[in-house]
């Protein structure tokens, strides 16, 4: 009888993958929840981003060093619910319409002295506008108007962070944008509320009022004290603007419409 066979016999080490396979399912499900919040954590996800522009631009030259009002480029800011991204003929007004442009008699027209405006004098023969990169993206189910906030005293520093003082590396985001933040702010809106003069000032601070200047000298506001003046200056503000109550400002439907 031949002792031939065409079964296959697994070698002894085998016995041990079924029980390795089980003992790794158990123990990777323990950190399964913390993978995925880790993945999904909005600080993750859009904290810091920072694309890559077509232009170098520099907010740090421009707004903090030349003291371009934020307003000058991005024109809809005041009245409309979405900032609007400068057009070529808005860079064109200081830059010259090309390299052979000289300055005028203001000195307003700068002849580029490297190749980094190429892409707006390539707009300026084309007529396309410069593909710059949005930076802060909100998902399309959440409403929100830039007007309805920087007109009643949110200032732009708040939601962008110190704008004027990045440089040519590019515009970053600076906070994560989630749901939870944005209900912090209108969960206790004083606390974020300046002088609706004062939106695109970002080196403003409470201290530069006259009001908490004035509670200084009265003794009834420690000086230094940060939290309690802004409080004193975003509470004069809520009211003089009538910010929604605490139900409107935190109802779904105020965003998600």
């Amino acid at each position: 009888m031949s002792e031939h066979t065409d079964k296959f016999i697994f070698p002894r080490w085998a016995n041990y993958v079924l029980p390795l396979l089980v003992l790794g399912a158990i123990g990777g499900g323990m950190y399964a929840p913390t993978a995925v919040f880790l993945a999904l954590n909005p600080d993750n996800l859009n904290r810091n981003y920072r694309p890559t522009q077509p232009i170098p631009y520099s907010h740090a030259l421009h707004v903090g060093q030349l003291g371009l009002d934020c307003t000058y480029c991005h024109t809809t800011v005041m009245h409309a619910g979405f900032a609007a991204i400068p057009p070529t003929q808005t860079c064109v007004a200081c830059h010259g319409a090309g390299p052979d442009v000289p300055p005028d008699q203001n000195g307003l027209q700068i002849k580029p002295q490297s190749a980094k405006l190429a892409p707006l004098y390539e707009s300026v023969a084309s007529g396309d506008p410069v593909e710059w990169v949005k930076v802060h993206d909100l998902a399309d189910y959440a409403y929100f108007n830039h007007a309805a906030h920087v007109t009643k005293g949110i200032g732009c520093v708040t939601c962008h962070g110190r704008i004027d003082q990045m440089g040519e590396e590019g515009v970053h985001q600076v906070n994560n944008l989630s749901m939870s933040w944005c209900i912090e702010c209108h969960r206790e809106p004083e606390k974020y509320l300046r002088p609706a003069s004062e939106v695109t000032n970002m080196a403003w601070t409470p201290f530069d009022t006259p009001e908490v200047q004035a509670a200084i000298q009265a003794g009834s506001l420690e000086e230094g004290d940060l939290a309690a003046a802004q409080l004193l200056i975003g509470r004069a503000v809520k009211e003089d603007m009538q910010i929604h109550n605490k139900h409107y400002m935190q109802a779904c439907s105020t965003c998600h419409r």
